[in-house]
């Protein structure tokens, strides 16, 4: 028959592993004992002392998660323990236990941080209810921080490095597409890593022992990309001097990327749109047709919806190619990526330069995040690599920087006064809030002006308070 304190813990629906640590803080002994006995009881683990310094100690070393504290203390009150622990850690669970309740000193207590604030004697169910919170509260936060430590190694299994929420966002729709075998087509600028993500989703799809072949088709004419799509005979042009299959047959059951697809010409664009509407290629010089099964994924820089309206790019393979879209975002919208992809980028050369280089300093950081990006993560990826060779220390200075990037940051236009650098966090407020406010409050249009997703529009408005979750009514 279960005691009441299995009973108990097993009420609590938390792991014992996974339970909070507490401390119980106050200057007369039999008190702390009697409420050790009472946290010991609901199942948590606790120490004792009357010591405020002792317990302060525990909340630095991350020993204790939640402090159970006397108010009225000789040498250190509880208001003054309060502010001392909040600033050893600040996310402690402070719960203020006095004997002389007022709801005056309870308000102030709350105001300045404290969970909880509880009357002697304490209560046990109060108590237990007031650490089952706090058990559910921090087995969730543990949780999230689990899963994007999960969603963070994916993406770097991957090659794709970075939390910003672009990042995540396009990240988790790739996941999404990615079970499916269908064409995909993703936009986004010149060096965002398109190839990447189209790569990823290969690796992620039900196809990912089959293979990746890639072709890039603003590399070439379009005689050589069709021997390139499609393969050829002998003899079927001069230099043909023997059989060859073409990328299609070499990928057949697997993935086709086609980057910088908006680059081909209508000709070309007609022979893709028969691959994908019949599934079948002819190898250049030769009347016999081969069927084939591939995932088309293509990617482009382009607008293929204004390159169809003039003319440039066929409506009928557009929306072939455009069953299923991912943006890339480019680097200037996902600066807080920046340092992750610059660990990332070290870590690659110093292994390849053999050299020993742990950062940046802070003023090389500051003149990267001032950077507009125009070549994107390939530019940062060149930067870095140029670094690595010609830095001397251990830290990334300025002077190791390329001479573009060494300029003097411009003053605001008008300004005399000296230009400062401000926190990434305000100047990403500041920009979103003039992009609100002409577009008159419209978040949808806003959106399209930042060249972000709604939902990432929406869930920065929630984070700054300014906005519901939900997409409101446009």
């Amino acid at each position: 028959m279960a005691t009441a304190t299995q009973k108990e813990r097993a009420g609590n629906g938390v792991n014992q592993k996974e339970q909070l640590s507490v401390c119980v803080l106050d200057d007369e002994a039999a008190m702390t004992e009697l409420m050790r006995e009472h946290v010991e009881r609901l199942g948590y683990g606790c120490v004792a002392t009357t010591e405020p310094e002792e317990a302060l100690e525990q909340v630095r070393c991350g020993r204790c998660r939640v402090v159970l504290s006397d108010v009225r203390m000789p040498g250190m009150n509880g208001l003054e323990f309060l502010e001392k622990a909040l600033e050893a850690d600040p996310g402690v669970h402070v719960i203020l236990v006095t004997g002389h309740y007022s709801l005056e000193a309870a308000i102030e207590a709350i105001k300045r941080g404290a969970y909880d604030y509880l009357t002697k004697p304490v209560e046990r169910v109060r108590l237990k209810k007031t650490l089952d919170e706090l058990a559910a509260l921090y087995h969730q936060r543990r949780r999230i921080r689990e899963l994007e430590e999960q969603l963070l190694r994916d993406l770097e299994q991957h090659g794709i490095v970075g939390k910003s929420p672009a990042t995540l966002e396009m990240f988790d729709l790739a996941r999404k597409i990615a079970k499916h075998y269908t064409n995909v087509l993703l936009t986004g600028p010149t060096g965002s890593g398109k190839e990447l993500v189209a790569k990823a989703i290969h690796q992620m799809s039900p196809v990912t022992q089959q293979r990746f072949a890639v072709c890039n088709c603003s590399a070439m004419v379009d005689t050589l990309l069709e021997s390139q799509l499609f393969g050829h005979v002998r003899g079927a042009f001069t230099g043909a001097t023997d059989m060859r299959p073409g990328i299609f047959e070499y990928a057949n059951g697997g993935t086709v990327f086609l980057d910088e697809v908006g680059e081909t010409s209508l000709p070309m664009q007609a022979k893709l749109l028969r691959v994908i509407q019949n599934r079948e290629i002819q190898r250049v010089g030769s009347p016999e047709v081969r069927q084939v099964e591939v995932r088309l994924i293509a990617a482009t820089n382009r607008d293929l919806r204004a390159e169809v309206l003039t003319g440039r790019f066929r409506e009928d393979l557009y929306y072939r190619l455009s069953t299923l879209q991912i943006r890339v975002p480019g680097l200037a919208e996902r600066l807080e990526d920046i340092p992750l992809l610059v660990q990332y980028f070290l870590k690659k050369y110093n292994q390849a330069y053999s050299k020993n280089i742990h950062g940046l300093t802070r003023r090389a950081q500051t003149v990267l995040l001032q950077h507009g990006w125009p070549g994107n993560v390939r530019e940062l990826e060149n930067v870095i690599s140029g670094a690595s060779i010609t830095a001397v220390n251990e830290f990334i200075d300025v002077d190791d920087l390329p001479e573009q990037l060494q300029k003097p940051l411009p003053r605001p236009a008008g300004s005399s006064e000296p230009w400062r650098p401000a926190p990434l966090k305000q100047i990403r407020r500041e920009h979103i809030q003039k992009v609100l406010e002409t577009c008159q409050g419209n978040r949808v249009r806003a959106a399209q002006v930042l060249g972000i997703g709604r939902t990432s529009l929406y869930r920065y408005l929630k984070r700054e308070g300014k906005g519901k979750a939900a997409p409101p009514m446009e």
